[in-house]
């Protein structure tokens, strides 16, 4: 075995500390777990040695303890306790009295800064770091470039202890990354209210536990949806946490929503549990594609998609291949043609990595035509309106469409930022009008948020659920809100980790790192704020701060003064991280 602290103590034996107490033993270290009582020493020693189960000479290399002064002896200390400041100061100023003068200790806490856990006892305060570890959850994917830990020290902690903490890290497979010394870090300040936005959500009525966490799978890549995540973390412990980053911050986004509190409260705290926001008693959670359409609804027969960007062109190449008839109206000859360039370009791709097969390449394209008349949509079934994010644009487009698409036909826009409402009421038929929000590129994303209004009948919504599964795509059903599922909670968590190079001059390239490499998302905050375009990002925070009225969704100075000088990210060359290319 290589690598500094051969001989280490956890505190606590709860998820994140079983955690490290398996990892350090596989790595070769002496571990002792110790626990406050010998029943619950007992109790967590049956848990881990059956997690254990095929690797005998790891479990051997762990013993177990109730009695603090096992710790003693200890090159690492580690306090994985929960997230209640007494109880960590407590064990500390025990330790410490215990240990020896070289003993250097490590605290998993998420909500406390380790200033705060060090005040316990100033002896700490030179030999303190904070392990900042996401365990893997069951149903949580590592990304390809593995997992890494946020690594956190006092303005104190000793250089040769900041040396030997990284190096720890590094020899357990893990890529050290810099942390800051505030509450919740970089990842538990971005994740924890996150995770609390979409239980909110949830006690809302706004969507499902399942659409929720299909939405932000599907939507944005994220390897577990948000619900299922605080499942694996265990309610309970998410609640103590943000119960603490509250007390400590004061920020509103942190105090608990009421729905995790009774939950908790009631001993649904998740897998552990077997129920928490998902019943995992007799299935796993379900897939995020999993669903049926509806029997009893005719099928599609013809689609007319309404504008020739890269969203109208995308949208009628999943019509096309999903093997219906679909005309793409554009403004003019010359761009009705181009737009049919575009698409059979974009088959022509997708035919050479494999995705389809030339002749069903040749099959999609034949059933596609363009127009630049209105008028070409008057016999299709569903007509999605794909123009620019423009209200007063969209709505001549809903007027015009409610005198040319044919009484019985289902129409839809694909705004990701506009009330639905003011383009159904535009069309003279509101009652058949829903949005129809995919995500670009559409031909590969496949999530679709299907959007009633107020006065959306039944039969129009099933139909568009209907529509959406007809074209291989995953629907999530919600009313007509600002942000919808996606963007309500999406952008929020990009809006504060902004705020955290803004306010605490954190390196938008430490903030991504953290977010992928400990929280397993697969594109870091501010990268993929850079992808989206940041002056896209500033429409839509500003109509979520104009539904809402939160503070916290106003875009802040960093952000649009990037815009104001036309660095709007990848599309510019210039933003949060992007540079123009010399």
């Amino acid at each position: 075995m290589s690598g500094p602290f051969p001989r280490v103590a956890v505190i606590g034996a709860g998820r994140v500390g079983s955690h490290l107490a398996a990892l350090l033993a596989r790595h070769g270290r002496t571990v002792v777990v110790v626990e406050r009582d010998e029943e619950c020493c007992e109790l967590r020693r049956r848990a881990l040695h059956m997690a254990l189960a095929g690797e005998p000479e790891v479990r051997d290399r762990i013993a177990w303890s109730f009695r603090p002064a096992d710790a003693a002896g200890a090159d690492l200390v580690v306090e994985a306790l929960p997230e209640r400041l007494d109880a960590k100061a407590a064990v500390l100023r025990r330790i410490v009295e215990l240990a020896g003068e070289d003993t250097v200790f490590a605290s998993t806490t998420t909500a406390f800064p380790l200033t705060a856990v060090a005040s316990a006892d100033e002896r700490v305060m030179s030999r303190l770091v904070a392990l900042h570890v996401f365990p893997p959850d069951a149903a949580l994917r590592r990304p390809p470039a593995g997992p890494a830990v946020e690594l956190a020290f006092t303005p104190s902690t000793a250089p040769e202890v900041r040396e030997a903490a990284a190096a720890l890290v590094r020899s357990l497979g893990l890529a050290p990354l810099p942390g800051a010394d505030l509450p919740g870090f970089v990842g538990g300040a971005l994740l924890a209210a996150y995770l609390n936005d979409a239980v909110k959500m949830l006690a809302e009525g706004y969507a499902s536990a399942g659409d929720i966490d299909a939405a932000m799978t599907l939507g944005c890549g994220l390897p577990v949806g948000p619900l299922a995540r605080l499942d694996d973390i265990g309610l309970d412990t998410a609640h103590d946490t943000l119960a603490a980053l509250h007390e400590r911050t004061g920020d509103a986004g942190y105090a608990p929503a009421p729905m995790l509190t009774r939950r908790a409260a009631a001993g649904l705290t998740g897998r552990k549990a077997g129920r928490g926001f998902h019943d995992y008693r007799n299935a796993e959670v379900p897939a995020a594609d999993d669903t049926a359409a509806d029997g009893g609804l005719p099928a599609l027969s013809s689609v007319g998609v309404v504008g020739s960007g890269t969203m109208g062109t995308g949208i009628a190449e999943v019509c096309a291949r999903a093997g219906v008839p679909t005309v793409l109206v554009a403004r003019s000859d010359s761009r009705a043609k181009e737009a049919l360039v575009a698409v059979e370009r974009s088959l022509g791709r997708a035919a050479a990595r494999g995705r389809l097969t030339p002749d069903q390449a040749d099959a999609a394209l034949g059933r596609l035509t363009a127009a630049a008349d209105l008028d070409a949509v008057g016999g299709c079934d569903l007509v999605v309106e794909a123009i620019a994010e423009e209200l007063v644009a969209k709505r001549e487009v809903f007027a015009r469409l409610g005198r040319a698409a044919h009484q019985d036909a289902l129409l839809a826009t694909t705004t990701s930022s506009l009330p639905v409402s003011a383009c159904a009421a535009a069309s003279g038929r509101p009652h058949a009008v829903v949005g129809l929000h995919f995500f670009n590129p559409a031909p590969v994303m496949r999530l679709v948020e299907v959007v009633r209004t107020a006065k959306t009948s039944p039969a129009s919504a099933a139909r568009a659920r209907n529509a959406a599964i007809a074209l291989g795509k995953r629907p999530v059903e919600c009313p007509d809100r600002a942000g919808f599922i996606v963007n309500a909670l999406l952008f929020p968590y990009l809006n504060r980790a902004i705020a955290l190079t803004e306010r605490h001059g954190i390196p938008p390239e430490d903030v991504d790192a953290v977010m992928t490499g400990v929280h397993g998302f697969p594109m870091g905050p501010l990268h993929l704020l850079d992808v989206i375009g940041l002056d896209v990002a500033v429409q839509i925070l500003r109509s979520l701060h104009a539904a809402s009225g939160d503070p916290a969704l106003a875009p802040g100075p960093a952000l649009t003064g990037l815009v104001g000088r036309g660095c709007l990210g990848r599309k510019t060359g210039r933003g949060f991280l992007v540079q123009q290319a010399r």
